[in-house]
């Protein structure tokens, strides 16, 4: 399924919902689903540095993908983190450069955020963004085969 794909899944999900509430409590429900980090994987280095909760992010390359693991500590953020995760997880880095935030907007899930859980999107972003350019930087100089 493609990023967009997934995000038209999850405008679907949010237009069931009549009021702001409601659409919180399905993203809070997603959380509730979300694998916990390993041992020693909630570093500095996973830290996500402007999200409002504390939240970390793991990539790990295979081939041409990146995979993606993450927690966040608040109910809401562990949310959010399953609903990213599930549009952002094994994608080449050229799918997720070339990924507009703004089709976040038409999902319906940034109306939803405070001004200061949006910083913490913005900052989700930027992070998942710079592992997507340091793999197809590091991409570049392995040897061709």
């Amino acid at each position: 399924m493609t990023m967009q794909e997934k995000i038209a899944r999850y405008k679907a999900d949010f237009d069931l919902f009549s009021t702001a509430d409601e659409k919180i409590e399905y993203v809070i429900d997603l959380g509730k689903h979300q694998p916990p980090l390993k041992t020693g994987e909630k570093n500095s280095e996973s830290f996500i540095q402007g999200c409002s909760s504390n939240a970390w992010l793991v990539a790990e390359c295979d081939h041409s993908k990146i995979h993606f693991r993450g927690e966040g500590e608040s109910m809401m953020a562990k949310g959010m983190m399953t609903i990213l995760l599930d549009i952002f997880n094994d994608r080449t880095p050229e799918e997720i450069l070339s990924f507009d935030p703004l089709e976040l907007q038409n999902m319906g899930i940034t109306e939803l955020l405070s001004p200061v859980r949006q910083k913490g999107l913005e900052a989700f972003l930027n992070t998942i963004y710079g592992h997507a350019k340091a793999h197809k930087t590091a991409s570049a100089k392995e040897p061709k085969k």
